[in-house]
């Protein structure tokens, strides 16, 4: 066992060691999933399903190892942490989805393309990260800043759904990467399987499957910006909202294969989304006005936790029943 002292609520847990070996097991993961999809292949529903379940069945034995060793607090906080990111992660699956379909990507080339985007998230995910410590060892008032930029997404994403905005429509072409990537380097017309480049008539020309990949990592930022705050709302422990942010990542590309039919079905999801933002932002401002007011309450972590599960419950349960009153019945 890792440093088997207990650390309290407040206190890091990531001692160099630990970050060594989680970065270490995070390489192999990737290594493995990379060595998966060498082969471009249609993922079927059973190997879909068989990888969700592992990616599945890993936190939650991270999550025995940090009660073991670490404690309740640590654990409760990385299971709250985890249950936020995946939550986010489906609509981040429904963007997804959206891209690969803009750009008319192949069947069998979905894997590696969402596998290179994850990698990227991974990366942009740790930036993010890094730079939420840094603020939110300059004071407290950081936890307000967190907490202001949750309500407002929050808000913005209930005006959409108020307004009837439609998740199906998508201006790839109107991305800023996109259009500054075709002004530096000409893109072929056609796939060229898993290749970011080839070279014709001389010159070096980037592949669709390359712009498939900068509209990914182009998209990851916006949600990092939402995802980052939400769950340094639930620990302040860099390590622990890093943990969080890799294991619902390292999911999503089998999620994907799986979820890719229902998620149309969710009509509701956004609506919840809303309403985990807006309560992790309350809970934040709470945070802060604690800290100077002392007679201000928080909202405790178990509260949280189980609100989150009751409002991703009801939304899917609405959702469902929506759809089927929507669904036409059978002609006797």
């Amino acid at each position: 066992m890792l440093d088997a002292a207990p650390a309290t609520a407040s206190e890091s847990i990531g001692s160099p060691l630990l970050w060594s070996l989680s970065l270490a097991v995070l390489a192999g993961l990737l290594v493995m999933d990379f060595v998966v999809t060498r082969r471009p292949h249609e993922v079927r529903l059973g190997e879909a399903v068989g990888w969700s379940v592992f990616y599945l069945v890993l936190p939650v034995l991270f999550g025995v190892w940090l009660w073991i060793d670490y404690g309740g607090a640590q654990s409760l906080e990385f299971f709250t942490g985890y249950l936020v990111e995946k939550s986010l992660s489906v609509d981040n699956l429904f963007v997804f989805m959206l891209l690969l379909s803009a750009f008319a990507v192949p069947e069998e080339l979905h894997q590696r393309a969402l596998l290179l985007g994850i990698v990227g998230a991974l990366v942009l995910r740790g930036a993010f990260i890094a730079l939420g410590a840094a603020i939110l060892q300059a004071g407290t008032w950081a936890f307000l800043l967190f907490g202001a930029v949750l309500v407002v997404t929050a808000g913005k994403i209930l005006h959409d759904e108020v307004r009837g905005g439609d998740r199906e429509e998508m201006e790839v072409s109107e991305l800023r990467s996109v259009r500054l990537l075709r002004k530096l380097m000409p893109v072929t017309d056609d796939y060229r399987g898993s290749r970011l480049t080839v070279r014709e008539g001389g010159r070096r020309m980037l592949t669709p499957f390359t712009v498939v990949i900068v509209a990914i990592f182009a998209t990851d930022v916006v949600f990092a910006v939402d995802s980052v705050p939400a769950v340094y709302g639930i620990t302040e422990d860099p390590y622990l909202v890093f943990t969080t942010n890799a294991f619902a990542l390292l999911g999503l590309r089998a999620l994907y294969f799986v979820l890719r039919t229902t998620l149309r079905k969710l009509a509701h999801l956004n609506y919840g989304l809303a309403l985990i933002l807006a309560l992790i932002g309350v809970k934040l401002v709470l945070h802060w006005a604690h800290g100077i007011w002392p007679g201000v309450p928080e909202i405790p972590t178990p509260v949280s936790l189980l609100a989150i599960v009751v409002i991703l419950a009801v939304v899917t349960f609405t959702s469902l029943r929506a759809r089927r009153r929507e669904e036409p019945e059978p002609t006797p």
